[in-house]
């Protein structure tokens, strides 16, 4: 597990990550949102053990990760503009990271590399941005680390090969328990593989939460009331936001699915249905309870 207390990061006069606390779990995927200069970057450098925090520390399994080599050979760091050594091929960086993981399955890079349609001898500056980034993230998968560390990996991907890379860590997800964590400022790319997503704004942590919980807590109705009834007369619905057109109401509440079925029930209204909430619209919902329109400050 991976463990984040009082993390903080100045370079000059700028606060780049302000008293950070964050806990990543084994075995989960987390993904940590945020614009373009919320900090996302200087955590991940700080996880990875690139920079060292100026306060609070980060350890891996206990351990300190910027003093120890042992921790951070657990990580593979995915920058957002990977660095590659001049005029190297994909099969001299496999060499090179294979010196550095003892674990790294060539077999299996080279393998990928077809299946990806990418020559393992052809010169890296070369291939295009989204080609680069396909090669960062095969030979992140392939040093067999036990955390993977992407920051905005999925940029410069087109729609199939995003796919692809989801699906290749849901396998070793499964297989040997990797742990990635996904720095973005797109929240529908986090959506369909996250277990847990937090909130970077201003190098601060503004929520973090499991993203089962909230989508089991926090229920889109949509119900046509029976005449005379408005959504105000429904008493005991935690009401988040409510819109209304004509007579059809579309609410967005707190509490178990159970709850509000039951309480919709009762009240006897012509027609209701539950329907899930976007990982969009209940961050909406959950920023905009503590004051923040995350519209402003993801989209």
């Amino acid at each position: 597990m991976i463990q984040a207390v009082n993390v903080t990061k100045r370079f000059e006069d700028i606060l780049a990550v302000d008293h950070i606390h964050a806990e990543i779990k084994e075995g989960n995927v987390f993904g940590l949102i945020g614009t373009n200069g919320a900090g996302k970057s200087t955590f991940l450098r700080m996880v990875s053990g690139v920079l060292k925090p100026d306060e609070g520390e980060i350890t891996v399994d206990g351990t300190k990760v910027f003093e120890s080599v042992t921790a951070k050979k657990k990580f593979f760091y995915i920058s957002d503009d990977a660095y590659y050594f001049s005029n190297a091929s994909p099969e001299e960086m496999m060499q090179f990271y294979a010196s550095v993981y003892p674990a790294f399955d060539r077999a299996r890079f080279q393998k990928l590399l077809k299946g990806f349609d990418l020559d393992i001898r052809r010169k890296m500056n070369t291939f295009s941005k989204g080609m680069k980034k396909q090669v960062s993230i095969l030979l992140g998968l392939c040093a067999n680390t036990e955390y993977i560390l992407c920051d905005e990996t999925f940029d410069g991907l087109d729609p199939v090969m995003r796919q692809a890379v989801k699906s290749l860590f849901a396998e070793d997800m499964e297989e040997r328990n990797l742990t990635p964590v996904i720095a973005s400022h797109n929240l529908r790319e986090l959506e369909d593989i996250c277990d847990h997503v937090g909130l970077l704004h201003k190098g601060g942590i503004l929520l973090s939460k499991e993203l089962d919980d909230m989508k089991l807590n926090i229920h889109k109705v949509q119900c046509v009331l029976e005449e005379g009834m408005r959504a105000e007369d429904l008493m005991g619905l935690d009401t988040i936001k409510m819109e209304k057109r004509g007579r059809l109401y579309t609410l967005t509440v707190r509490g178990s699915r159970d709850e509000v079925e039951s309480l919709m029930t009762g009240y006897h209204p012509v027609f209701y249905e539950l329907i899930p909430l976007s990982l969009e619209e209940i961050f909406i919902s959950e920023t905009e309870v503590v004051g923040y329109d995350i519209k402003k400050l993801i989209f």
